[in-house]
């Protein structure tokens, strides 16, 4: 036995699945969000959408975006800055994360349509920057830009599609990245299974953002 032992396969196998597996979020997540329950503040006058809130703000439309067959809620689109932002909060396991694993999962999604991806740093740290076809429409096939954005928070995951505007101009996207981190998961007690949807529901009271 020497001292020196080179990686083997295996080990190189064992130290990416530790790197996917980590959790991934800014580093003053707990002070600038995106926010856990228990974080935010009491007194803001959030929009309660069940797992997620949502702090009203001028010029902010919401909308609940509905599966056809089952009617449940199964995301909440925000449409700011001449942009959209689609959020969905997940339960995720205490001590790991779900967002290194999940953008391998989007990549491969988006190269099966005949997209490019490229990851990069982000203000949220790892994003994607997709360019996806898109079939249809008045000028025929064509070429979308999204951003895929995520944060692991304790015992929750927030993923983010951005488009529109927020992906290639400065001041949309820091007004996006905002909004984002303005966001608080409620994830609550009830035992869930990593990866299941957070249940959304409708607003207690009807109300304008």
């Amino acid at each position: 036995m020497t001292d020196d032992a080179q990686p083997t396969p295996e080990t190189d196998d064992a130290a990416l699945e530790v790197a996917i597996s980590a959790k991934s979020a800014p580093a003053d997540r707990e002070s600038s969000g995106p926010f856990d329950e228990a974080e935010a503040n009491p007194v803001r006058p959030y929009i309660d959408l069940g797992g997620i809130k949502i702090l009203p703000r001028e010029g902010l439309n919401l909308r609940l975006e509905v599966e056809e067959q089952t009617k449940r809620i199964v995301a909440v689109g925000l449409d700011y800055a001449d942009s959209t932002l689609q959020v969905q909060p997940f339960a995720a396991p205490r001590t790991s994360g779900l967002w290194g694993e999940t953008r391998e999962q989007i990549r491969q999604q988006v190269k099966q349509q005949g997209g490019r991806v490229e990851e990069r740093e982000g203000p949220l740290g790892p994003e994607l920057l997709a360019e996806v076809p898109v079939i249809g429409g008045a000028e025929g096939a064509g070429k979308r830009l999204a951003r895929f954005v995520g944060v692991d928070g304790p015992r929750w995951f927030l993923r983010g599609v951005i488009g529109g505007a927020a992906t290639t101009d400065v001041e949309a996207a820091a007004a996006v990245e905002d909004l984002y981190r303005s966001i608080v998961v409620v994830r609550g007690g009830s035992p869930m299974p990593p990866r299941d949807l957070i249940p959304l529901r409708m607003p207690a009271t009807p109300g304008t953002a």
